[in-house]
Formats: structure tokens, sequence, C-alpha cells
């Protein structure tokens, strides 16, 4: 081992530590942006030492696709919106198994023979083929392209059992013959399974489902890894796919449901009884009130707690909300925010919604750490939410939702629910809480409803 092996092993070793601290750094908001750093920081001298190794051997185009890579992912950081930050997401996730599908076939053209880079070459292609068409599916749904309502084939899971066969099957023969024909099918079949499996998953489990592509597309980084004999990619791949899958494994816990059930779109359940009864009917009257009228509520309490959700997301009101708390922090009332894990369409959206708008990290708290507060609340305010507070989840044994832990908003004294209608959420279904006697609904756009709130504080 000579001392240039010797320092390109050390470059990995230090980049592998540096995407280690980037997930520790990005597990909290207060150490967040220090984690991101880490991970350019990595990336970089992962990318730096690679073009090291290979300096002999490097087409000067890939210069030019670094440097055209960096200034497409600079242009879409700068012109996304928050409310968009799912989709980019999972299209990116497209991006690593397409990379990959691609370097399975560069090298399928190269004198390989031996079975373990077959072998290699086989998984990388096919979990490469899933995640991109899973991803680019999910890209669509949550942009709302196409329905987020599941399509539940009546032979949906004898279908992903067959097309697993197949894949088996044509990984056999390819490892056999290396014949591109077997790759080919494989790659077919692995396309249409990436399809089937997101479309499969409703809209509510959203948020898990980009988690898992997520996990899928660092277990595809892991392969070519492999197949690249890269130990670089075989780290950042192993760490992304391991995290990826244990976020998924807790998100599913905090929404009291199987990973299997979410993966194979509700295996051993049946599809829910609204599934083909189109949005239910609202289930009685609410009680509205108006921006001045919740002011002067407001101002009369102690404690209150926001509840934020997607709608806050789509209006852009995070900064409406935060002039809002620091206005009733000024007079002395005592605001937190209560954060759902699966709140919005990707782990952690509110938080970098209300970290984007410098809401202080101590008053935002988890749904364990504040759910047992609502009782001695004196106004708990929904903006944009449906689904996490739904009561349904508690008291309804036939709801889509049932058994998902909600926040129990409805246990406050005064529940104020911001919605531009009563429509049903993500989830597709009515929600009680808007009946309740303790509820008051704030009809508008959450922006301008907040707004209009502040400036009667103001006031």
């Amino acid at each position: 081992m000579n001392l240039a092996h010797i320092l390109v092993l050390l470059g990995y070793l230090v980049a592998g530590v540096l995407f280690i601290l980037a997930l520790r750094g990005l597990s909290t908001q207060e150490t967040a942006r220090r984690g991101n750093l880490y991970g350019i920081v990595g990336m970089l001298i992962a990318i730096g030492t690679t073009l090291s190794v290979t300096s002999e051997l490097t087409h000067p185009l890939i210069g030019v696709a670094i440097i055209g890579g960096a200034a497409i992912g600079a242009f879409m950081a700068m012109r996304v919106g928050m409310t968009q930050m799912p989709e980019l997401v999972a299209m990116l996730h497209s991006f690593v198994g397409v990379a990959a599908v691609l370097v399975g076939y560069s090298l399928q053209f190269t004198d390989i023979s031996a079975k373990p880079e077959l072998i290699e070459v086989f998984i990388d292609v096919v979990i490469g083929s899933i995640t991109t068409t899973g991803s680019i599916l999910a890209f669509m749904k949550l942009g709302g392209r196409v329905s987020g309502r599941p399509l539940l084939l009546p032979a949906r899971h004898f279908a992903n059992l067959a097309m697993l066969t197949a894949i088996v099957v044509f990984g056999v023969l390819y490892a056999s013959d290396h014949e591109t024909w077997a790759l080919a099918g494989a790659t077919a079949v692995a396309c249409v399974l990436g399809v089937h499996l997101v479309a499969a998953i409703g809209g509510a489990d959203m948020p898990v489902v980009v988690s898992m592509l997520n996990s899928y597309s660092g277990w595809t980084a892991a392969a070519a890894g492999f197949m690249l004999k890269n130990d670089a990619l075989i780290i950042t791949g192993a760490l992304v796919g391991s995290s990826g899958a244990i976020l998924s494994y807790i998100m599913c816990r905090a929404m009291n449901r199987s990973i299997w059930n979410v993966i194979f779109g509700g295996f051993g359940a049946a599809p829910p009884k609204s599934a083909n009864k189109g949005p239910a009917q609202p289930a009685g009257d609410v009680q509205e009130i108006t921006a001045p009228d919740l002011a002067t509520t407001l101002l009369g309490s102690k404690n209150i707690v926001i509840i934020p959700g997607y709608g806050m997301a789509v209006a852009r009101a995070q900064h409406a909300v935060r002039e809002l708390t620091e206005v009733l922090r000024g007079k002395g009332v005592n605001v937190r925010f209560a954060i759902h894990p699966v709140a919005g369409r990707l782990p952690g959206h509110m938080n970098v919604l209300l970290a984007e708008a410098n809401v202080p990290y101590d008053i935002v708290l988890e749904m364990d750490e504040i759910n047992h507060d609502f009782p001695t609340t004196d106004v708990a305010i929904v903006i944009g939410a449906n689904d996490i507070v739904n009561p349904a989840a508690e008291d309804d044994p036939t709801s889509p939702i049932a058994g998902m832990p909600v926040l129990q908003v409805w246990k406050a004294k005064l529940v104020i629910v911001n919605k531009r209608s009563r429509g049903a959420g993500y989830a597709g279904i009515d929600n009680p809480l808007f009946y309740k006697p303790n509820t008051k609904m704030l009809f508008g756009d959450a922006k301008d409803a907040i707004e209009k709130v502040v400036a009667a504080l103001k006031a």
C-alpha cells in the first residue's frame, strides 16, 4: 500500500465522518445548518478524492458535467418554493436512480464476466429502476399532477409477487449468460413495479413514501459503489439508505401504521370504505369567528398553542404567524407550537418553515411533548391542518386514519381552525373537529387571515 492509496482512504474516511456528522446535525433544528455544512464539505472532499484517483483517466467532460450539475442544482434551489420542497426531493431521488441504471448499463458493455460483478450490476439496475419510476410518480402525486388516491387493484399483491418473481428469473438468466436482454427485461419489470408500489399508496402516507424513496436511493448508491469499487459511495449510500429506513419506521409508528402496510399499499387490509364514495359531505354546522373577535379573545388568553399544517405552507403564512407570535408574547401571552410528525408533505416540513421565519426553536414542540398540555390551553389555533387534528382517528374505528396518533386540540378550551373552506384533508375524509361546540372557524387564506388578526391586535 503506497502513500497515494493511504491518502485516498484517508480522504474517504474524512468524508464518511462528515456525512455522519451531517446526519447527526440534521436531527435537530438548532444544528441543521451546521449539519448541511458538514454534508457539503464531505461531498466536496469525496468528489476531489475520487477525481485524484482517476486523474489520468478523467475525461474533460467530467468537469463540464460537475459544473453544469452544480449550476442546475443551485438554480433549482433558488427557484423552488417551500411548498414545492417535497416534489423537489422526490425528483432528486429519481436522478439517483437514473444515474445508477446508467452506471450499471455502462459496466454491462465493458469486459465483466465474474458472477459477483454481474450480481452487483443486476441489483444496482433493479433498485435504480424502482427508485426512478417510483420517485417520478411520487413527484407527480405531490404536485397534484395525478390523483393522490391509492390505486388498489384487486390482485395487486399477486401482481407485485409476479413481478418480483420475474425479476429473480431474469437475474438468474443474466448471471448465467451475461445477456443484455435479461438485464433489459428486469429493468422494464422493475420500472413497472416502482410505479405500482407508489400508485397503491394514498396521499396521507406520502411523507413516508418520500422517506422510503430516500432510503431506496441510498441503497442504489451503495450498490453502485460496490460496482465501481468506490468506498465513499458505499459509505454514503449505506448512511442514506439506513437513515431513510429508520426515519420511515419512526414516521409509521407516529401514524400507527405498519411500514409493510405503507410500502405495499395496504397489505392485508381492505380498501377504505370511503375510497369509492368521493369526498365526504359536511356532517354539521360550524361556528365562524372574525379576525377582530379572535384578536380580542387572544388578548384575554394566557396559554396559546399554534398547530401549523400544509395550508400554512401553501399560503406562505409562516412570517405572518411569526409576527403573531411576537405580538402575543410581547403582551405576556405564552405561545407555543405543536408539530405533528407527518404534518405537511415531507418529514420536518413545518419545522423548516418555522425556522425560515425565525420562530424560536425552544417554543416549537413535537406532538409527544405537548399533547398532554391541551386541557390547560386557552386557545389552540389550527392553521391549514386537517388530518393531524382529526378526532375520528381516536373515535371512529372505521375511519381510514383510525389509530393514527393526532394532536388532541379539541381538549383545549377554545379551538380556532383557519382554513379556506370545510373541505376534506389529504386523506379525503371529513373532520368532526369543525362541528364541536368549542371550535370556531376562521375562513380565508392563512396569510391574509393571520395578518388581519395581527393588525387587530396592534390596533
